[in-house]
């Protein structure tokens, strides 16, 4: 799956994939977005459009072996794995996880890099509206499921959203 959503980045179609969520899930207050990394749909323009729409932005930070949502704040660091995160900050709610992955199917399970991060951050953090930025191309019939697996609530893609639960 990472050399599918590889093939299919593309420029244009991260840009649909930012006004989508912008037309989407603009009116919310809080996002914790990953800073992208690699193939994964670009967030860079996303969060600056939100910074100057005024809207809290946390990133992720790993600490101790667990993802905190962290408000966005430069200097970053580079963490585990060699993704940029702030070399500090405090855990902090927001409304909405903009989260990577490697697919997603129709009952909104995700395909991660395995590490379980995301799944044991949002069992932390029920309340929070799960969102999954990814390429149309990605999705998938049917995943492998395991019962610490917490399913999105919503996919964005280039061509609008997918709603779950």
């Amino acid at each position: 799956m990472k050399a599918v959503r590889a093939a299919l980045k593309d420029a244009e179609k991260d840009a649909a994939i930012t006004k989508n969520v912008l037309a989407a899930f603009g009116k919310e207050e809080s996002f914790f977005v990953y800073l992208s990394f690699g193939s994964e749909a670009a967030t860079e323009e996303l969060v600056r459009t939100l910074l100057a729409r005024g809207k809290k932005v946390c990133v992720p930070r790993l600490f101790g072996g667990e993802m905190l949502s962290v408000p966005y704040a430069p200097p970053f660091e580079r963490g585990a794995f060699g993704i940029l995160q702030p070399a500090g900050g405090e855990e902090t709610p927001c409304a909405v996880a903009l989260t990577p992955l490697l697919a997603w199917d129709g009952h909104g399970y995700r395909l991660g890099y395995g590490g379980g991060y995301y799944d044991r951050y949002f069992s932390l953090h029920p309340d929070v509206l799960r969102v999954g930025l990814a390429y149309a191309g990605q999705a998938l019939p049917a995943l492998p499921q395991e019962e610490t697996d917490m399913p999105l609530h919503a996919v964005v893609t280039e061509l609008g959203v997918t709603r779950f639960l």
